[in-house]
């Protein structure tokens, strides 16, 4: 979503944005909690505990959209195989993938072509169960069709609304441009000759004209630390690619996501979709198409420390493994499954998965491929989700919980995962905004919360910029998991995840629970009542006794 979109809903929904405000420092997270923001205690832990520590490298699997390898402050920490021969067009170490030599790539194909937009798993429902539900009459049905027809029409219900909602935004988009350029131009006349700058905008009588208010907003935005805006008219023509885009997403929602007919599976993976165990297919592009996502995530892990160049990750002494499996779209299960299997036989200690969905069609697989993790030592982090959710409540996936019951007659129960922490998203804010207003909770299902929003990271192209997501705070937990593998190497998955846990930072005050108008304990949103702290957690990592020979 562009910046344009993400004002104009401020807008509308009369936030208040304070002319000339002080942005928020790149690094706000960094830092101790109270101290002006409640940080991870980054500095502190690298500057006391860790300084002078020997470290022992981690491999951290970042499952995303793809990461620009060669960018300027990841390629130093780029994993590589060195069992592989690049481009040599053989499978040189013999584990099923032909020049593997940076990750692998399961939405890609043999002729080298990817999979860029794909549908969401609900569209993927309602496609595979409509010529089956459609026209069923519930009564009539078993108690096992039943579940299989109450999902259809959840996935039914989803894709009629979300497809409304597009085709009602997109036809919004021309008539809300043509009301914010009329406002531009307003402000423009009342500027006249002045230099556009703060002081001048906000000296503007917002009687002159009732959008004057909101071009001043989106004056005071566009202008802050943009260096190549001089003009109003550079602004406009901003905003004009902004809503270009928005437009462009739309569409491509009506396109590609909602459209149930849409299936680029076929010509560009060519695998057996049916098989949901098929292991070798994809190719070796674990940049892809479109990268930014991952590329952001793999910089909030690892991007290279104290080089003066972008940012410094949470990690050091860290290798960032590409394993592309999440579309313009929903990741599909087979290739998250595939993907974590692939991780961990290729050495990754610690798997960043910022992604999720709200149905999931192989959970089995998955759940196996997490067991299969859980046997080889590797810890799981998730983002919780973005839908200001409650987890407990709304399923979200992919998940901790086990579908398969176990135990003995009356006593078995659904599982957890024990390597696996689901991540909440932590604001900028204190007080009763501490969490992000987007994010997903649950006093069961959300381990913990990280920092989340307005995260500066790696972007393609060697670009930096701010986003915000549960998919910003996974890896920043990630990065942490890994800090305590380098350092402390004999800690199993369960005790790196007991360490973190155990030591997170309590907020001990009240806030709004995320889509509601509710107020609640902020220890009420997740298991551990707090957020993620660096410093902490290697000190409670050092307190314990090694399992791992």
């Amino acid at each position: 979503m562009t910046k344009f979109f993400n004002l104009l809903i401020a807008f509308f929904v009369c936030f208040t944005f304070a002319y000339g405000q002080t942005p928020t420092p790149h690094d706000w997270y960094y830092g101790n909690p109270g101290e002006g923001f409640n940080g991870i205690s980054m500095y502190k832990a690298y500057a006391e505990f860790l300084k002078g520590k020997p470290t022992k490298t981690v491999v951290v699997a970042i499952i995303d959209s793809g990461v620009d390898i060669n960018h300027e402050d990841l390629k130093d920490n780029v994993w590589v195989n060195t069992k592989e021969i690049p481009g040599n067009g053989k499978d040189d170490d013999n584990n099923g993938y032909i020049d593997d030599v940076y990750g692998w790539n399961y939405i890609g194909g043999p002729n080298g072509k990817n999979v860029g937009p794909d549908t969401y798993e609900a569209t993927r429902v309602y496609a595979a169960l409509k010529y089956k539900y459609e026209n069923a009459v519930e009564a009539k049905l078993n108690k096992e069709q039943k579940a299989e027809y109450a999902e259809y029409k959840s996935a039914a219900e989803k894709v009629k609304a979300e497809s409304e909602k597009a085709a009602s935004n997109l036809k919004r988009m021309d008539a809300i441009g043509e009301k914010v350029m009329a406002a531009l131009n307003a402000v423009k006349a009342e500027l006249g000759d002045k230099e556009l700058n703060m002081e001048n905008i906000s000296a503007i009588d917002d009687s002159k004209g009732q959008d004057i208010p909101m071009a001043k907003v989106l004056l005071t935005q566009y202008l802050s630390g943009n260096t190549d805006v001089n003009n109003i008219d550079d602004v406009k023509n901003i905003i004009q690619e902004d809503i270009n885009a928005d437009k462009k997403r739309f569409q491509d929602q009506l396109d590609y996501a909602y459209n149930p007919d849409f299936d680029p599976r076929k010509t560009i993976v060519m695998d057996d979709y049916n098989n949901p165990r098929e292991r070798n297919y994809g190719n070796n592009d674990v940049t892809g198409p479109d990268p930014l996502h991952g590329t952001h995530v793999a910089g909030i892990v690892g991007a290279v420390r104290n080089n003066n160049i972008g940012m410094d990750g949470v990690a050091t002494n860290v290798k960032l493994m590409s394993v592309r499996t999440v579309p313009d779209g929903d990741e599909r299960d087979k290739d998250v499954a595939n993907a974590i299997r692939y991780a961990v036989d290729n050495g990754a200690s610690v798997i960043n998965m910022s992604f999720g969905k709200g149905f999931g069609t192989h959970k089995d697989v998955v759940d196996e491929a997490v067991k299969y993790a859980a046997s080889k030592d590797v810890l799981l982090v998730h983002a919780a989700g973005n839908s200001a959710q409650n987890n407990d409540v709304v399923a979200n996936f992919p998940n901790a919980q086990y579908d398969k019951k176990t135990g003995f007659l009356f006593f078995k129960k659904k599982r957890m995962a024990k390597n696996w922490i689901e991540v909440g998203a932590l604001n900028y804010k204190d007080g009763e905004d501490a969490a992000a207003p987007f994010s997903n909770y649950g006093q069961t299902r959300v381990d913990l919360f990280a920092p989340g929003m307005k995260i500066y990271s790696t972007m393609p192209d060697n670009e930096y910029a701010e986003l915000q997501g549960t998919s910003m705070a996974a890896p920043v937990v990630a990065g942490v998991a890994a800090v305590i593998r380098s350092v402390y190497p004999k800690l199993t998955a369960e005790q790196v995840k007991e360490a973190i846990m155990k030591s997170v930072t309590p907020l001990n005050h009240n806030v709004k629970v995320p889509g509601t108008k509710e107020i609640q304990p902020f220890s009420k949103l997740s298991v551990s009542g707090g957020v993620v702290n660096l410093y902490n957690a290697l000190v409670y990592a050092s307190t314990m006794k090694g399992k791992k020979k």
